[in-house]
């Protein structure tokens, strides 16, 4: 700027003192984004702060809204109280799979936008005072899909647990079952996992399966089905395939409700249906009760 030159203020905004003329439509104030968020249950726009407080439910509704591993271990543990295992275990390539883009891009990707090694969370920590060993799927990492590191990650939480005599709780959130990107090496976690909770069963240890939002696939078919106790959030979906699939094998058309842990609390797949304020209550309760 030369010294010839007049400075330049800024504009000010309008209301301030600003000159626009009667051609320059109004500006606007913009709504910071993530404030509100639109219910797909009730179909309401409800604010984000009232759904954050009521840990993921709708004020209108209840409809429960997905949150993160790291939330669930916030809400059903005690402060400060938990201890993570196997937290370096991170996920390889073994087929050197490709689909829109190579599986090993997909990892990095996936870790780098979710800031989770891979789509498990587990280790020990106290609830109301109980010492318990926790694990969580989280379906924002590949939609919970339970590759070779999420199956071993749970077996190794399955078999602290026996060692050390811990109830066990899963929380599962896994919409993608058994990986494809891993192909066998996937598959072979779902009996991996069902033979480490067959010994943590004839050693006498609880396991409470606790399945949310969506419960599918190899997940369903595998551990999740397996727990002595068995809780549900209300109108998780969960099951093996997709509605839509079921029909269309099937022929036929598929009752109101089907997949939804109601329908399946009614048909005796799930034991009770648990609204997510208060299930750190009741797994207290039921460690409890089965230590006796």
């Amino acid at each position: 700027m030369t010294e010839d030159t007049p400075p330049t203020d800024p504009v000010p905004p309008h209301g301030a003192g600003a000159q626009r003329s009667g051609n320059d439509p109004p500006k606007k104030r913009g709504v910071p984004e993530g404030v509100w968020v639109r219910c797909p249950g009730c179909g309401q726009t409800v604010f984000r702060k009232l759904v954050d407080e009521r840990q993921g439910l709708c004020p209108e509704c209840d409809h429960h809204f997905y949150i993160s591993a790291r939330d669930r271990i916030a809400h059903l543990l005690d402060a400060e109280s938990f201890e993570e295992w196997d937290e370096n275990l991170r996920p390889s390539d073994p087929l050197g799979f490709s689909d829109r883009k190579p599986y090993a891009e997909r990892l990095v990707s996936e870790q780098k936008r979710t800031g989770m090694p891979e789509a498990c969370v587990s280790g020990r920590g106290y609830l109301r005072g109980r010492p318990l060993a926790l694990a969580i799927t989280d379906s924002a990492f590949i939609m919970g899909s339970m590759g070779s590191v999420v199956g071993e990650k749970l077996t190794r939480a399955i078999e602290r647990a026996t060692e050390q005599k811990l109830p066990l709780a899963i929380v599962s959130g896994s919409g993608g079952g058994a990986r494809m990107h891993e192909g066998i090496f996937s598959l072979m976690q779902m009996g991996k996992t069902c033979a480490a909770l067959g010994k943590l069963n004839e050693a006498g240890g609880l396991f409470i399966s606790v399945l949310t939002n969506p419960t599918m696939g190899g997940v369903a078919a595998s551990f999740a089905s397996l727990g002595d106790v068995v809780l549900a959030e209300p109108k998780a979906l969960i099951g093996f395939a997709g509605p839509r699939v079921v029909e269309a094998t099937v022929k036929q058309k598929l009752p109101g409700g089907f997949q939804t842990s109601e329908f399946l609390l009614d048909h005796g797949f799930v034991d009770r249906i648990v609204s997510r304020p208060d299930l750190r209550g009741e797994i207290a309760r039921l460690i409890d009760y089965c230590s006796r």
